[in-house]
């Protein structure tokens, strides 16, 4: 028997694969309606204006845009970043912005900077999976904040620990956050910037859904609260198209330097011709135009979801009506499990997230998320009957006496 040349670091044991992406392999099954991915509608890309910007592109930058490219990004989408994020509050110069691979590098990056083995990072309870997945290799010590309806609780900020080697940062999503569809009122946003000031937790804010409100946007960002001790990220995947994998750090003049080489080492640049075209889409205004088309859509679809929701899932399913975003977060009755029940779900013709893969520490088996944007409001209507008759049954057998 030939014994293994590798041996794999010990961080590559806390690599788990997406269970999001699992699930995705599974909808692709014929007939089965998907509410599992966080995907935005396709049915919004903007093609024709990204085909004749690429044609620009094309015509007048070949040789800069084919080209190696700065690491810290295409100076004039920084600097519209820098413009962009001054509607939120948040004053910082175009020197401050660094474009990334998307978002979710922007999580790899700052957990190579920030994470140690062992050194705690408090996240919300439950939280983005992605995030989980993106910090867990640099072997951090989770620590779950307790959470209501409007996020995490001052009191659980302030109660994180500060003996050596400290809670490195608190990772807070504010606006119709993922998977829960929750967002920060501004007086709970001040109070939580307060403890964690107080607790010398500095902040990450991940911002990728903030433009998807339906009648009222959000307060302004927390790092404009707290600018020297938040690092704030943002993306164009759910405002343009998630294809190009574009986000954004907005980062204090103290860590900008370091996560610039950790960018570096990772991929060099976000690819040079991509930035250039989301450039020559956004640059004028495009997305003052584009986005209200979202979200109209998006709240349409949120209406069809609650209307057929409140018709077809048993009594005891507990959910929120969402302000934004694009997902519903649903708690089942009590003895059902949302993990046990996806094999049935999908051979109904339904699928949906178990929510038990957002929490780093005890996770709830009755949760699920089901997303609203992909489907149209019939097949919305469609879905969410499948999934009422499955939890129907399912409640019934828990219900039933036995022999």
């Amino acid at each position: 028997m030939n014994r293994s040349p590798w041996t794999q670091a010990r961080r590559a044991a806390r690599m788990n694969p997406s269970i999001i992406r699992e699930i995705l392999k599974v909808t692709e099954k014929p007939g089965v309606l998907s509410m599992a991915g966080g995907l935005p509608s396709a049915d919004t890309f903007p093609v024709e204006a990204i085909r004749a910007a690429c044609d620009r592109v094309l015509s007048t930058q070949s040789k800069e845009a084919l080209q190696y490219a700065a690491s810290e990004g295409l100076a004039p989408l920084r600097a519209w970043v820098a413009e962009k994020v001054a509607a939120l509050g948040i004053q910082a110069s175009p020197d401050q912005v660094l474009i990334t691979s998307g978002s979710q590098q922007g999580l790899d990056l700052i957990g190579k900077l920030l994470c140690d083995a062992g050194a705690p990072v408090a996240v919300e309870t439950p939280t983005y999976l992605g995030a989980l997945q993106a910090f867990s290799p640099y072997e951090p010590l989770f620590a779950s904040l307790e959470s209501d309806d409007q996020g995490p609780l001052p009191s659980a900020i302030e109660a994180l620990p500060h003996d050596a080697p400290g809670t490195r940062f608190a990772y807070l999503l504010p606006n119709y956050q993922n998977p829960t569809g929750r967002v920060m009122g501004q007086a709970r946003r001040e109070a939580v910037v307060a403890a964690a000031r107080q607790a010398g937790v500095p902040i990450v804010e991940d911002n990728p859904y903030g433009d998807l409100w339906f009648d009222q946007a959000p307060p302004q960002a927390l790092t404009s609260l707290w600018p020297e001790g938040s690092l704030y990220l943002g993306s164009f995947s759910k405002v343009l198209t998630p294809g190009f994998r574009l986000g954004y750090i907005v980062a204090p003049t103290e860590l900008y330097p370091k996560l610039l080489q950790a960018k570096q080492a990772a991929d060099l640049h976000t690819p040079g011709f991509n930035q250039r075209v989301v450039y020559e889409v956004i640059k004028d205004g495009f997305l003052d135009q584009h986005v209200p088309k979202i979200r109209a859509r998006y709240k349409a679809n949120r209406d069809a979801m609650a209307a057929a929701l409140r018709e077809a899932l048993p009594p005891g399913c507990d959910w929120h009506m969402p302000e934004g975003g694009m997902f519903f977060w649903i708690r089942l009755p009590e003895g059902l499990d949302a993990m046990a029940l996806l094999p049935q779900a999908v051979e109904a013709g339904i699928a949906y997230v178990p929510g038990a893969a957002f929490y780093a520490h005890q996770p709830d088996p009755r949760t699920l998320r089901l997303s609203f944007v992909t489907l149209t409001p019939d097949l919305i209507r469609e879905g969410v009957d499948k999934l009422g008759r499955v939890l129907h049954e399912a409640l019934a057998a828990v219900e039933a006496p036995t022999p």
